[in-house]
């Protein structure tokens, strides 16, 4: 499958600033971090800091930081969260911007890039002017977010038609009943009375039908022959789950999981996971 290219001349999607300033508003209002702000990364890998929601001084806005340098360049160029509780400290980051955080009187940080086709084109911040610790929540929550995003411009790019327009206020509320789907199915698979777990799995099938999309199927991936488990390796990356976390959930060594994987994606025509996920799900295959 030839897919459109979803960037611009300098890389970064073309509809990036929109739906990040919204998810930027999502972050602050469930985390209350002091200020969330991002910005696209362009081809030469620098980021471009455009989007805020939260308080800014005016130190930050229209910053562009270059590749590998200080905690956003860092997070984009080796393509992975990062979080300091102390930036001013924090020896696994370059200082070159310390006036500029000083400036604006941010202490704990966390970055998380936005990841499409294998490429970074944008970063997400969660920021206190505290000392106080980021731990596993606010980095899950930008996790989410970022994720969430991703999905929404892989959506607009590399799936079927009728979902091409949806945007990330859409994407998210699919995505919580997607993971409401995968709760009511761990509660049936423990369930000990038959007629419980017969009405369990009832709600969650209403539930996929909500979520799958299954009157939407393009020509080219109809019966594409995916297996029952191939669809459980996809459901679970979907929830964000690295290969070896769906090794562990399945009870599978890492070397299947990563069979099924490649299997499916050759199957639904895609280059990347992401891409199995939404073209697994806008036909219908996933919830």
């Amino acid at each position: 499958m030839v897919s459109p290219d979803p960037n611009n001349s300098d890389g970064a999607p073309r509809d990036l600033k929109t739906p990040l300033n919204r998810a930027l508003q999502q972050l602050l209002a469930k985390t209350g971090v002091s200020l969330a702000f991002g910005g696209p990364v362009t081809a030469d890998g620098s980021v471009k800091l455009e989007c805020f929601a939260g308080r800014t001084i005016g130190a930050l806005p229209g910053v562009e930081l270059m590749h590998g340098e200080g905690l956003g360049g860092k997070a984009a160029a080796v393509q992975s969260g990062i979080t300091v509780n102390d930036y001013f400290d924090a020896r696994t980051i370059t200082h070159r911007y310390d006036p500029i955080i000083r400036a604006e009187g941010l202490r704990s940080l966390v970055a998380v890039p936005v990841i499409v086709n294998r490429g970074v084109v944008g970063m997400m911040y969660g920021a206190f002017r505290t000392f106080d610790i980021i731990g596993g929540r606010i980095e899950r929550a930008v996790g989410h977010e970022a994720r969430a995003l991703e999905q929404a411009l892989v959506a607009r790019y590399f799936a079927a038609p009728s979902t091409a327009g949806d945007d990330l206020e859409v994407t998210r509320l699919r995505e919580q009943l997607r993971e409401t789907h995968r709760s009511i199915r761990a509660l049936a698979n423990r369930a000990s009375e038959s007629d419980v777990r017969k009405a369990l799995d009832a709600i969650a099938e209403r539930l996929f039908s909500a979520t799958s999309g299954s009157g939407h199927r393009t020509a080219d991936v109809i019966d594409a022959g995916v297996t029952a488990r191939e669809k459980e390796v996809l459901q679970l990356a979907g929830a964000g789950l690295s290969n070896q976390m769906i090794a562990d959930v399945l009870g599978l060594s890492l070397h299947t999981v990563k069979s099924y994987m490649k299997s499916a994606m050759s199957k639904l025509n895609s280059r990347t996971r992401l891409e199995a996920v939404v073209a697994a799900r806008s036909n219908g295959l996933i919830p």
